[in-house]
């Protein structure tokens, strides 16, 4: 554990393409991923960029649904949109349908507190400004110690250790890598409320290409295209 940390803290130190700026996705107007439960294709997850001067919006769709002989047995339909202003995560909302159960997230920036604001389905109050909203989109969210569920609003405390280099392909392509996993600082919480990821982060393109876990199945989300 000593020797990946520290391999961690120089990757991130002497490879300055991975430090986290809202510039590296102005270029970008789109991310399409695709969600696969046990290798079968069930969903996407896309992200839409929309650049307004030193203003950043970025938009999520998500929707997936997980059938065993033709029933429904786990349905999400979501929605969020996230504004920056240079590298200052402003605002943030969404709304996500999960098995007809609704739950939300509404945060705001204050700036004179130097915090985020929180009303969420699962958590509402303040939180550091150094958190990251969990979406897949962001690479900085494997460079925090904490993350914001961008589905409920709650705070969840992780640990980010790098495993890694390799080569993977994806549609056709291949990548070359840094392999990370991503797991909750407090691996006793109940596994539905347990952070244990494996994330495949490209520095080319400074962007995550997959990430997997194994929850009532393995699954995958992995990167189908960019524009």
């Amino acid at each position: 554990m000593k020797k990946n940390f520290i391999i961690l803290i120089l990757f991130l130190f002497l490879n300055p393409s991975v430090l986290a700026h809202i510039d590296h996705y102005k270029n970008l107007n789109k991310i399409e991923m695709e969600i696969f439960r046990n290798g079968k294709l069930i969903g996407y997850n896309y992200y839409f960029f929309n650049k307004k001067k030193e203003e950043l919006i970025i938009t999520n769709q998500i929707k997936f649904s997980v059938e065993i002989l033709g029933a429904s047995i786990f349905k999400v339909e979501g929605y969020g949109e996230e504004k920056y202003i240079k590298d200052q995560l402003i605002s943030y909302e969404s709304r996500t349908i999960q098995n007809k159960k609704e739950k939300f997230v509404n945060l705001f920036y204050d700036k004179k507190l130097n915090k985020f604001n929180i009303k969420g389905s699962s958590y509402t109050g303040k939180a550091s400004n150094e958190n990251v909203i969990g979406n897949w989109w962001n690479h900085k969210i494997l460079q925090v110690n904490s993350q914001i569920s961008p589905i409920s609003g709650s705070i969840k405390e992780q640990v980010v250790t790098f495993i890694k280099k390799e080569k993977i392909n994806l549609y056709g392509k291949t990548y070359e890598v840094d392999h990370f996993t991503l797991k909750s600082k407090n691996m006793n919480l109940p596994k539905e409320k347990r952070l244990d990821f494996d994330i495949w982060y490209d520095q080319k393109n400074s962007m995550i290409i997959k990430v997997a876990y194994s929850r009532m199945g393995n699954w995958e989300y992995r990167l189908k295209n960019f524009q």
